[in-house]
């Protein structure tokens, strides 16, 4: 049992379900548009993980130097 994963009779079936709903003229912008948001998701969170490393390396190099003074004293 494959619970979670999705199949081609579960996609045929959204996929026909859409049809129905949306009508064939309407599913081509819809999956435009779907696909703008997922672009736009992937790259706002690549963007933020980019902006996380930066400033954890930023804490990282500026809290070395004040553990190796502790240490000194």
């Amino acid at each position: 049992m494959n619970m979670g994963r999705i199949g081609f009779q579960e996609l045929a079936l959204v996929f026909g379900l859409a049809l129905l709903i949306f009508g064939p003229a309407k599913l081509p912008e819809i999956g435009k548009s779907l696909g703008k948001g997922i672009r736009e998701f992937k790259s706002a969170t690549i963007e933020k993980t980019s902006e996380e490393k930066t400033e954890n390396k930023a804490k990282e190099e500026t809290s070395e130097p004040t553990e190796d003074r502790e240490n000194d004293q």
